[in-house]
């Protein structure tokens, strides 16, 4: 095997062949072929992913490896670990875009020759983009900056190009409350800073000797992006490693990103979407993975700090290869590593948006050593609120009138080692508003966080009198219920759409909506607690509404209890077990009586998910339905094209050309089960769940009409004994392997004699389930009814 050859897990290898784990164990211990491990351990060996790809080649198992899953493979299987190989591949992409004759002179050559050429030019873009990587802005030892290639982009309020000071937003403009910017000219990525900061540039130029294990993998990226942009071809790198690595970085959603863009700036184009709408200079000063200033479209200028040194570097390739600026030019860009509060890398930085998902309960955010600091304008923070000094700082790093947006813990609201300065913040009218988000919008996704938006008071101007508080942690359970369909909660069932319209529709018209907003006098806020959670003055609505609406669940209760009479099943027959002849669900599918696909897809991407929750529940996928025939590209309603998260157009799960990245899209007639769990619950898709795509966890069985009846199949699926044979238990859960379900061999006709019983008993099943949850709305809505006194006890 050549030296720093990619290598692949058994879980690589799985998804290489489209299997499960257990088959490529099996192929490991029935052929002596097999390649042999080349690393890794005994418990969880590597294999060279060359000779792996040879040998399914050989035994029929893989026609051709997907160019997406090959440069992911080479990416997570790098010699230097997948975070290095994303740094090269981020390089190299920069290169691709900004110089693309330059990229394809140097793959002109040899391995060996590229790798000596690349270091020059991808530290020539790297300084156009990034700034010098010494931090003086002089060459680096042993390398040249080529003359004229760093260019000095704008700050917001310059009116002309050419060399700026970096901390100030227009001349002569400061932070309040810090000292005036030097008079010392530097590159825009590289200003004075604090100490502790680190002053080269967060993308170091790669030597020579480490680009040269990654050159096929720089080939193989640049193919790709070829095909799908050079930015999407990192996005698609990056989130599969940040979806392999869920516990090493928490993560701010997408949606929630967008939404806290959306309240940045509400009121200019109110009715345009954040990606539309321009904002002049950001900052994030907890950046983690960048995407909150991914979700800022048109600005002017993106100023990121992390403390992680490896992380910085990946957000900003990624915000170097995905920003867009102010016609069409690209915002200035400034990354920088440290801890933010102890070591601030922007300390003279007045701001037009800050935009912040900080870590919460952190007790060693630097108490001790900044009780003097001349951020903490309304108050000092107790060790305990860690947030709450986040939140100083964000408004330290305005301009006047300037606006931040911060995601908080609840707990920050209400605490009382906070109070005094929660309520300095409401005199001096900085907090604007507190929004409650339904739990599961982000991580840790069990308890509803908040919003906080606030803006720094402009000297003259009167503070505001109220604080608009909004709760919107019951739409989703309400946008499920309307249709009839009970949703329990959790990330899996946001409907972000409505969250969205809720909360922006708040903040933008600061009015009292029943049951979601209220605008509150400051001085009725200023009590003992300051106690700012939105719960406390926005009670939730009883269940089922007034002494009226109970009167409409009892109704409905009424006729679907009588529905339930009607689909009881007669009684049961007795009869000797018959002894069948039987297959299984995997001999089915290499006889082509049906086919077996795995769900990938997520809540929050582009059209309705059909999750693990919706078939446990029964509840129905939410969103607008993926719709076109089987091998067309996918459009929305309105009729514009979907695409995944890499740009490529999505089309149906046939399609030729689809890749094991595209999500399945269900069909009426498809069975899907779930993988883990060690139930016996089935799914049927009927036309309420066809074009939803199918979710993580989940298993399809797509049938041959011509050969198995789907609900003949979904009701031998359920069995008791059948799934007990099928699992396979760990300490702590079972998954089900699918393929190892048995049927019996029926005929056609025989088939759909029993699948008529089954689904007779899936209506039944369906009509006790809408009966329970009718059932509790009206039980709960009559104890809160008679104890508020909306309901009489007559």
């Amino acid at each position: 095997m050549p030296e720093n050859a990619t290598e692949v897990t058994a879980a690589g290898i799985a998804r290489l062949a489209g299997v499960g784990r257990a088959a490529v164990s099996n192929w490991r211990r029935r052929h002596a072929d097999f390649p042999q491990p080349v690393g890794g351990t005994a418990a969880s060996p590597s294999f060279a992913l060359a000779d792996v790809e040879q040998w399914l080649r050989d035994q029929g198992k893989l026609a051709e490896v997907p160019l997406r899953e090959r440069v992911w493979q080479e990416v997570a299987g790098h010699p230097a670990g997948a975070a290095q190989a994303l740094v090269h591949t981020g390089c190299a992409l920069l290169l691709v875009r900004d110089r693309p004759t330059a990229w394809l002179e140097l793959t002109a050559a040899s391995d060996e020759r590229m790798a000596d050429a690349l270091p020059h030019a991808v530290d020539h873009v790297l300084t156009a983009r990034l700034g010098p990587d010494s931090p003086s802005g002089t060459p680096g030892p042993g390398r040249a900056t080529p003359p004229g290639t760093a260019r000095t982009p704008r700050t917001a309020g310059s009116t002309a190009p050419g060399p700026t000071t970096f901390d100030s937003v227009a001349p002569g403009s400061t932070a309040s409350g810090s000292a005036a910017p030097g008079p010392a000219v530097v590159h825009p990525a590289n200003p004075p800073v604090a100490p502790g900061v680190h002053r080269a540039r967060v993308v170091h130029t790669p030597t020579a000797q480490a680009l040269l294990p990654s050159v096929p993998l720089l080939r193989a990226a640049a193919q790709l992006a070829a095909g799908i942009g050079a930015g999407q071809t990192f996005e698609f790198l990056l989130g599969r490693h940040l979806d392999a690595n869920p516990r090493q970085f928490t993560l701010t959603p997408p949606h929630l990103a967008e939404l806290m863009a959306d309240l940045a700036e509400p009121r200019k184009d109110a009715g345009r979407p954040a990606p539309d709408r321009p904002l002049r200079s950001v900052l994030d000063p907890a950046a983690g993975t960048g995407a909150l200033l991914r979700a800022v479209a048109g600005p002017a200028a993106l100023y990121a700090q992390e403390a992680d040194a490896g992380l910085a570097a990946l957000t900003a390739l990624r915000l170097a290869l995905g920003a867009d600026g102010t016609h069409g030019s690209p915002p200035s860009l400034a990354v920088r590593t440290g801890d933010t509060l102890r070591a601030d890398a922007f300390a003279r930085l007045a701001t037009d948006t800050v935009l912040c998902h900080p870590p919460f309960n952190d007790r060693n955010w630097g108490h001790d050593e900044l009780a003097y600091d001349p951020r903490w304008e309304y108050g000092f923070p107790a060790r305990v609120e860690s947030e709450l000094a986040w939140v100083q700082h964000a408004l330290a790093r305005l301009r006047d009138g300037g606006t931040a947006v911060l995601l908080m813990p609840p707990a920050a609201a209400s605490r009382r080692s906070g109070r005094r300065i929660r309520a300095d913040l409401l005199r001096r009218g900085a907090l604007r508003a507190v929004i409650a988000l339904p739990a599961g919008a982000a991580p840790p996704y069990g308890i509803p966080l908040h919003l906080w938006v606030l803006r720094r008071p402009t000297p003259g101007v009167r503070p505001g009198p109220d604080l608009l508080l909004a709760d919107t942690a019951g739409l989703a359970a309400s946008a499920g219920e309307a249709g009839g369909k009970p949703t329990g909660g959790g990330r899996d069932r946001l409907d972000w759409p409505v969250v969205r319209a809720a909360v922006l529709d708040a903040w933008r018209d600061r009015a009292d909506l029943p049951g979601v907003s209220r605008v509150v006098p400051v001085v009725e806020l200023l009590d003992d607690d300051v106690d700012l959670a939105p719960a406390r003055y926005l009670p939730r609505p009883t269940p089922g509404g007034d002494a009226r609406g109970l009167g409409e669940v009892r109704e409905r209760l009424a006729e679907t209890l009588r529905l339930t009479a009607r689909l009881t099943p007669p009684p049961a027959t007795p009869a000797v077990p018959a002894h069948r002849p039987r297959t299984t669900v995997g001999e089915l599918a290499r006889g082509g009586a049906l086919s077996l696909h795995t769900g990938n897809a997520a809540p929050g991407g582009q059209g309705p998910v059909l999750t693990e929750h919706d078939v446990l529940t029964g509840a129905d996928p939410a969103g607008t339905p993926l719709t076109g025939p089987v091998g067309t590209p996918l459009t929305d309603q309105a009729g514009t094209p979907l695409t995944d998260a890499a740009g490529t157009p999505l089309t149906g799960p046939e399609a030729p050309g689809a890749t094991p990245d595209d999500p399945v899209v269900l069909e009426p007639g498809d069975v899907v089960v779930p993988v883990l769990g060690g139930g016996t619950v089935v799914r049927v898709v009927g036309e309420r769940e066809a074009g939803a795509a199918l979710g993580r966890n989940l298993q399809l069985l797509r049938p041959d009409p011509a050969a198995l009846d789907p609900w003949f199949l979904a009701g031998f699926l359920r069995g008791t004994a059948n799934n007990r044979q099928a699992s396979s238990y760990a300490s702590t859960a079972a998954r089900l392997d699918a393929r190892r379900l048995h049927l019996p061999r029926m005929p056609l006709a025989e088939q759909r004699r029993y699948g008529e019983r089954f689904r007779e008993l899936a209506a039944f099943e369906e009509a006790l389930r809408t009966a329970e949850r009718l059932g509790g709305v009206l039980v709960q809505g009559m104890y809160d009814g008679l104890t508020d006194g909306t309901v009489t006890p007559a």
